[in-house]
């Protein structure tokens, strides 16, 4: 078990990481897309969460990514976005 300030540090990190793995079907491990699926890894984080929530809000249209982004808190959706843009392209 950690403890202290690495503990901190990584928890969230790997609740994003275990959150994005369901991303992965659609968007490649770790965001890495080959398909006609946009790539996300990498992606700018402001963006990136602007797009989920607007999926959330219905204001952005979409196949499935309304209901997958209306699973998670607004919270969750920001440390989703931080995870994807930490990704190497």
């Amino acid at each position: 078990m950690l403890g202290g300030a690495a503990q901190a540090q990584t928890a969230p990190d790997l609740q994003a990481r275990a959150w994005a793995a369901s991303c992965a079907a659609c968007h490649g491990t770790d965001g890495k897309s080959n398909s006609a699926i946009p790539a996300i890894a990498g992606q700018d984080k402001t963006v990136l969460l602007q797009k989920l929530l607007a999926y959330k809000q219905g204001t952005l249209p979409a196949t499935v990514m309304h209901q997958h982004a209306k699973g998670y808190t607004d919270a969750e959706l920001e440390r989703l976005a931080a995870h994807f843009a930490r990704q190497p392209k």
